[in-house]
């Protein structure tokens, strides 16, 4: 019998001498920060004022009576400012040396991934917010497509918007691909959306009346609950304001023999328009694969 041990540690444990390939952690899907609405910080500008306006009413008209109803614009504005997300890896001379791969190719995905997933987190945590905080579902409910199609013509009623999108756990959209869709395979339906196909096509799952769904792993469950939050949202309901995109710079230390690769970003996902989007509540625990 062969005995395998698991260490976690320095990058020692990846040198020639112990093993000939790196492997990296699985990370889960990371669709939500490419559907929310971009917005852009520019040089030399801090917060970004995002005005609300509210309806005019019109009204029937009497020939020869002068109009004295006027409508009020109602504007109403909030400010949003990004705040900065890095990481900092010290990579030895030695360590470069001896390792079989290429260190800076190991550390940058590890680093990446670790970023994108910290901003699809921050992205998610947006969800239970939205219509109030008012979700849709409940716990211990399944998303069935019966609920689904609730969901979306809840949204539709409620005017949440003409550019709607669904994303949810890859376990609460098991149900309904376990109950209705199972005969069809998923493909992409909605080229004429303005999404980053190639960043999101591998994260959509299917569409249930012209209503993409994607789902994310990130997801968590409500605490003493088996369910969790995913959203129905127009994308003009949530926003990510950027200042510096993902980037990476090394800095040279020769007196400690070593290089410095940091990674930032700045930037900060915000609501947009609360009452264009809703919570989706529904179970996400494991599905079992003996049933």
């Amino acid at each position: 019998m062969s005995i395998q041990t698991a260490t976690t540690g320095q990058l020692e444990n990846a040198q020639r001498i112990i093993i000939a390939n790196v492997l990296y952690t699985a990370e889960h899907n990371r669709p939500t920060g490419n559907l929310l609405q971009p917005f852009t910080l520019g040089q030399g500008e801090k917060t970004l004022t995002v005005p609300k306006v509210a309806q005019f009413t019109a009204a029937r008209l009497t020939d020869g009576v002068d109009m004295t109803e006027e409508q009020a614009i109602g504007m109403t504005t909030f400010d949003v400012s990004t705040t900065e997300v890095g990481l900092k890896v010290i990579l030895t001379d030695k360590l470069a040396r001896q390792e079989n791969e290429s260190v800076f190719t190991i550390v940058g995905k590890q680093g990446g991934d670790a970023m994108g997933r910290f901003m699809e987190r921050d992205a998610i945590t947006l969800f239970a917010s939205l219509n109030g905080g008012t979700a849709l579902g409940a716990d211990n409910k399944n998303l069935t497509l019966d609920n689904l199609a609730a969901c979306i013509n809840y949204a539709q009623a409620n005017k949440f918007g003409s550019d709607l999108v669904i994303v949810h756990h890859p376990n609460a959209l098991f149900n309904v691909v376990q109950g209705q869709l199972t005969a069809a395979s998923p493909r992409w339906t909605a080229p004429s959306l303005d999404f980053a196909r190639n960043l999101l096509e591998r994260f959509y799952e299917f569409s249930v009346n012209n209503v993409p769904v994607f789902q994310t792993g990130e997801i968590d469950k409500v605490s003493g609950q088996d369910s969790g939050y995913g959203a129905i949202f127009d994308r003009g309901a949530l926003g990510l304001l950027t200042q510096k995109g993902l980037s990476t710079e090394t800095q040279r230390d020769a007196s400690y023999r070593a290089t410095e690769l940091v990674t930032v970003a700045d930037y900060q996902p915000f609501e947009v328009d609360d009452a264009r989007g809703a919570p989706l509540l529904y179970e996400i625990g494991a599905v079992s694969t003996a049933t």
